[in-house]
Formats: structure tokens, C-alpha cells, sequence
């Protein structure tokens, strides 16, 4: 902290009340987080900064929308997740700056663009059912699709948020079941990687003092967020977290 100015501390502060933000209100915009702390710090090492910062917001947004979530759709994703978070940490094992940037940017983009596609020509909006009221067997491969690369990408940049923004959209969910299945995903799958980011040595005791002092904003962003997202109607919150997930990937492909 002793080597930041006050302009890059004070960046810190407003990106890390945007992580509260967006975890209560629209999912994604922290790509635009992750786009600050990766221009203040090494790109790299600004994940394990970054990372408990996701995890106080998380726990803020569980708190505050823990009865909507949707139990059923999470458990399909965890499996496929593990797979895209081991994936990610073989990638970051010798993956450079301009490489992380530039895979996350691209595929932020390329699902982007699916989702818009698939939604204007109407195959979209639901996951598809089989008889017995669980997923079909297009329904599950999209779950998986999905879940390996929200493992991926929320391992190697913490920007799993615009993916599953993109999942959770294409699925049908409306705005609080959105947030709660948002919310509760997150907490547990940030949470999970904590030991793998000790392990790249990208969390410390350095990292963790940084944090400690900015979590102090994450908390004022989070209730802002809470106060706005009822003013927020459905298709506005949809183009909204389209519209951020687009922004996070030109961020990271163009910076």
C-alpha cells in the first residue's frame, strides 16, 4: 500500500464500491472493477486482490437476497464449475498478463453475442424441459457449456460474472431470482478458490492488507445498489447487465 497514490488508492475505493454495486443490483459491472484494479496493479496479482473484495460483496448480496435463489439450477452448474476452475488454474500456471486479458475478453464478447442472437430469435428463453420437469438433454450440455467457462474465466480474472449474467439471463430468470441464484453461486464458488489463489501465490499478507482497507467502500456500494435495483424494470436490468458484460470485454481486449 506504501507504493500507491492517493489517485490509485482512491481508484481502488470507487472500483471496490462498484464490486458492492453490482452484487446487489447489476451483475457484471464489475468487470469494470477488474478492468481498475488490473490498470493500478500488476494484472495479474490484482486477481488475488481482488478476489476477498468479490467475497464481501457476495456475502452482502446473499444476505440480502438469500430467499430467491434457485437451488435446482445451481447444483447442475457446480460440477461443470470445478472443472473450469481446475482449468484455469493449470492456464494461469504459465498464462502472462496479455494472454488472461485477452482470452477473457474475447469470450465475454463471443457470449455476448450469442446470448443477443439467441434472443432476438427467440431460442432463448427458457431452459429447455424434458418430461419429467428436469433439464433436457440441450438444457443440460448449455449448463455445462456455461459452467466451464464461468469456472474458467472466474479463476484466471474473477470475471465469471458476465458469464453467468449470460447463463442466468438465457435461463429465463427474473431480476430477484437472478440475484439470489447470482449471490449464492459466487459466495461458495469465490470462497472455493481461495486455496488455489494461495497456492499461485496471489493472495498475502500484503493483498490482504490492501483489502482490509477497501472493504470499508464495499458496503456502500452494496446498499446503494439494494436501494436502486427496485427501479430497475426487467428489460432495463437485462440490457443493463448485457451492456456491462460488453464493456468488460472490450476493456480487457483493448487495454
Amino acid at each position: 500500500m506504501d507504493t500507491l497514490t492517493l489517485w490509485q488508492l482512491a481508484a481502488l475505493a470507487a472500483a471496490s464500491t462498484l464490486v458492492g454495486f453490482s452484487k446487489t443490483a447489476v451483475s457484471g459491472a464489475n468487470t469494470i472493477s477488474l478492468a481498475v484494479f488490473a490498470a493500478v496493479l500488476p494484472a495479474r496479482e490484482s486477481t488475488g486482490v481482488l478476489l476477498p473484495i468479490l467475497i464481501a460483496g457476495d456475502a452482502l448480496a446473499v444476505f440480502t437476497y438469500r430467499r430467491h435463489a434457485h437451488w435446482p439450477t445451481l447444483l447442475r452448474l457446480f460440477p461443470a464449475v470445478a472443472v473450469g476452475v481446475v482449468m484455469g488454474t493449470v492456464f494461469m500456471m504459465w498464462a502472462d498478463d496479455d494472454a488472461v486479458r485477452t482470452s477473457i475478453g474475447a469470450i465475454l464478447l463471443f457470449m455476448a453475442g450469442v446470448t443477443v442472437w439467441r434472443r432476438r430469435t427467440g431460442a432463448d428463453s427458457k431452459v429447455a424441459l424434458d418430461e419429467s420437469g428436469g433439464p433436457s438433454g440441450a438444457g443440460r450440455l448449455k449448463a455445462r457449456s456455461y459452467g466451464v467457462l464461468g469456472g474458467f474465466t472466474t479463476m484466471v480474472a474473477n470475471a465469471g460474472g458476465p458469464v453467468m449474467s449470460l447463463y442466468l439471463l438465457s435461463a429465463g430468470f427474473r431480476k430477484l431470482g437472478f440475484l439470489g441464484t447470482s449471490a449464492w453461486f459466487f459466495l461458495i464458488v469465490n470462497t472455493s478458490k481461495v486455496p488455489f489463489s494461495v497456492g499461485l501465490g496471489l493472495i498475502d499478507a500484503q493483498s490482504l492488507l490492501l483489502d482490509a482497507a477497501m472493504f470499508l467502500f464495499v458496503v456502500p456500494g452494496a446498499y446503494i445498489g439494494r436501494k436502486c435495483v427496485d427501479r430497475i424494470n426487467q428489460k432495463l436490468f437485462e440490457r443493463l447487465v448485457l451492456g456491462a458484460t460488453v464493456l468488460g470485454g472490450l476493456q480487457l481486449l483493448l487495454r
